[in-house]
């Protein structure tokens, strides 16, 4: 009977034992990321965030990231807006329904942060890219720099600067390298980068000045140079942040907090962005 009872004690030990392993093991390779399932706090998030977000971050988030993110929260929809930064700071200004914003520069987003549109603890320097210029894949030109631009004739198609941070950024490289005066005369103003982007790419210009990422996306251009160390007075960086009238606070943090778990960050750096540390 003694043996009996002790038998039965050590079984029930050792199913103790068996549940807890792998109650641990389950919460531990989830901690790694082990399981791509959705979870119950995720599936419970509903609602709707509008994502108004530089002309130049259209790839990547129609391509990769939105979906990604609905994946991961079906319950939650995601209409985005694109435009250049200073065309979408004016019209959030004018009403624009947005929960988050991701400007391609901070001039835009300090604005509307000094005008109270923004959730300044969640302003967060984000992302890094490259300015370059640009020709036409099939271009025979003989430029290979910036500094050719003064002396070439034809058009010139940056982003324009009143409105478009990669115009901005490419005003700023002319001014530093001191070809402003012998190119403004060239210029073909776009109204944001992807149209700069198609201008070079269909040939209706001959060169143009965007982001590598965009360079990197469209094989009807090819890049001749990054713009010169020390032509830029800042980096161009990304900012993001949740602007302070969203009706959908809770969806709106959760598409924030995605943007910047490592799956997000690792497809934002194949399309040519770099993480900002």
């Amino acid at each position: 009977m003694k043996s009996m009872k002790k038998l039965l004690l050590v079984a029930i030990l050792l199913a103790v034992v068996v549940v807890s392993v792998g109650s641990c093991s389950a919460g531990f390779f989830d901690f790694l990321g082990g399981s791509n399932s959705t979870s119950a706090a995720d599936a419970n998030v509903t609602g709707d965030v509008n994502l108004a977000a530089a002309a130049s971050l259209k790839n990547v988030y129609d391509e990769k990231l939105i979906p990604m993110f609905k994946e991961k929260y079906p319950n939650v929809k995601v209409t985005p807006t694109y435009a250049s930064s200073g065309d979408l700071q004016t019209q959030i200004e004018n009403g624009l329904k947005a929960d988050i914003f991701m400007s391609a520069a901070n001039k835009q987003m300090n604005k509307l942060m000094e005008e109270g549109y923004i959730k300044n603890d969640t302003n967060k320097q984000f992302l890094e890219n490259k300015v370059v210029l640009i020709v036409p894949a099939n271009s025979t030109s003989n430029i290979t720099s910036f500094n050719d631009l003064k002396n070439m004739s034809g058009h010139i198609a940056i982003g324009d600067p009143e409105s478009v941070p990669a115009g901005q950024y490419a005003k700023e490289v002319f001014t530093n390298l001191g070809i402003w005066n012998d190119t403004e005369s060239k210029l073909s103003l776009g109204k944001d980068v992807t149209e700069v982007l198609n201008q070079v790419a269909q040939g209706s210009a001959d060169c143009g000045v965007v982001y590598s990422t965009d360079a990197k996306s469209n094989s009807g251009v090819k890049v001749i140079c990054e713009a010169p160390q020390g032509s830029l007075n800042t980096s161009v960086i990304y900012p993001v942040a949740e602007l302070s009238n969203t009706t959908n606070p809770d969806a709106a943090d959760a598409f924030l907090n995605f943007l910047q778990t490592k799956e997000a960050k690792d497809v934002f750096v194949e399309y040519g962005f770099t993480i900002h540390e």
